[in-house]
C-alpha cells in the first residue's frame, strides 16, 4: 500500500472547511485540521474525531502553523462574513496576510500544492457585471469591509509571488455567496439570518429595500468546484470563479425563504450598510472550460436542505 498524503486544512472546523476535510478523508488523505475556533465551531468536525487519519489542533495560522511535511495545503482560514471580520478588523487582515504567508511558507517548504479560499468580495462593488476573473474591481480600502477585501486581495498577491519566484503549485478559488448545512446561525450572513428569522418569527430585516442581487451557490457543488480545481494536472494561470451565475436580489430571497418556512415574520426595511455591493454574479466561464464545473443545486433545492437543518439544529448549533 503506498503511504497516504499528509494534508494540511487551516480552518478546517469552518462551515466549507468541515466538508473539506470530509471530502480529503474519503480520498485516503492524512488530514490535519487547524483552527483557532473564533469563526470555527467543534460541532462541524466532532463526527471526524476519532476517524483513523484525522487530527484537529487548536492553534491560529498567524502564530502556530505545524512544521510537519504536507503534499498540500488549504488555507480556509479567515472570517467570511461582515458581522465576523468587522468584529476584529485587524485580526481579520492579519489571518490573511500574515496566516497566508505562513501557510505558503509551510508549502514552499515541502513543495506542496496550496489552495487559497479567495471571494468575490476583491471585485468590491462592482462596475462590471457579471465579474470575470481579469476584473480588477472596486474597492474602498477605507471602508469597513476592507479588512476583508483587503486581505484577501493581498493574500492573492502573496500566492502569486510565490508561484512567480519560487514555482510553488497555487490555486486560487474565488468564492461567491455560498450557504447550505453548517453555517453558524449566528454569523450574520443573508440565507442563515433570513431562515432563523423565519423559524423563529422575527423580523427579516431588508436592508435598502433589497434591490441588491446576490448569486447563491450549494455548499456541495463549491466543494465540489475546490476538489475540480485542486486536481487539475496542470496548474490554472491565474484565479477562478466558482459560484453560481443564477441571480436573486435580496428581497426576492426573504419572499423565498418565508413561503419556504410558511413563517408569518414580517419583512422590514433597514438601511444599507457602508460599501455594500449592489450586484454580484460571477462569470464562471473559465469554471466551465478549465474544470468542466458548473454548479447542479438549484436555490430552491439547497434551500430545503437548510431549511431543515436549522430547523433540526437551530438550538443546538449555536452552542460549541
Amino acid at each position: 500500500m503506498p503511504p497516504k498524503t499528509n494534508v494540511l486544512v487551516s480552518g478546517g472546523a469552518g462551515f466549507l472547511g468541515s466538508y473539506v476535510c470530509e471530502r480529503l478523508l474519503e480520498e485516503g488523505k492524512h488530514v490535519t485540521c487547524l483552527d483557532n475556533l473564533s469563526t470555527g465551531r467543534m460541532c462541524n468536525i466532532e463526527h471526524l474525531l476519532d476517524t483513523k487519519h484525522f487530527s484537529f489542533i487548536e492553534g491560529d495560522v498567524c502564530s502556530s502553523v505545524p512544521s510537519d511535511p504536507a503534499r498540500e495545503v488549504w488555507n480556509l482560514a479567515s472570517p467570511a462574513s461582515p458581522p465576523q471580520y468587522q468584529a476584529d478588523p485587524v485580526g481579520t487582515l492579519m489571518a490573511n496576510v500574515n496566516g497566508t504567508h505562513n501557510l505558503l511558507e509551510l508549502a514552499h517548504a515541502h513543495g506542496a500544492r496550496f489552495f487559497q479560499a479567495s471571494t468575490s468580495e476583491v471585485y468590491g462593488d462592482p462596475e462590471v457585471h457579471p465579474q470575470p476573473e481579469d476584473y480588477k474591481g472596486s474597492v474602498n480600502t477605507f471602508g469597513p469591509r476592507a479588512c476583508y477585501d483587503e486581505g484577501k486581495r493581498s493574500a492573492e498577491t502573496l500566492c502569486f509571488i510565490y508561484r512567480e519566484r519560487y514555482g510553488l503549485d497555487v490555486r486560487i478559488a474565488r468564492i461567491f455567496n455560498t450557504y447550505g448545512p453548517r453555517m453558524d446561525p449566528k454569523d450574520g450572513r443573508v440565507v442563515s439570518n433570513f431562515i432563523v428569522n423565519a423559524l423563529d418569527g422575527v423580523p427579516l430585516q431588508i436592508y435598502g429595500g433589497g434591490s441588491q442581487t446576490r448569486s447563491f451557490c450549494y455548499y456541495s457543488d463549491l466543494i465540489d468546484g475546490f476538489f475540480r480545481l485542486m486536481r487539475l494536472p496542470e496548474m490554472p494561470e491565474g484565479p477562478i470563479n466558482i459560484g453560481n451565475p443564477s441571480e436573486f436580489t435580496i428581497r426576492e430571497l426573504a419572499e423565498k425563504v418565508l413561503a419556504m418556512t410558511g413563517s408569518q415574520a414580517a419583512m422590514v426595511d433597514a438601511p444599507l450598510p457602508e460599501d455594500d455591493p449592489m450586484q454580484r454574479r460571477p462569470d464562471i466561464s473559465k469554471a466551465k472550460a478549465k474544470l468542466g464545473w458548473e454548479p447542479m443545486v438549484d436555490l430552491t433545492e439547497g434551500l430545503e436542505e437548510t431549511i431543515a437543518y436549522f430547523g433540526r439544529n437551530s438550538v443546538r448549533v449555536g452552542l460549541d
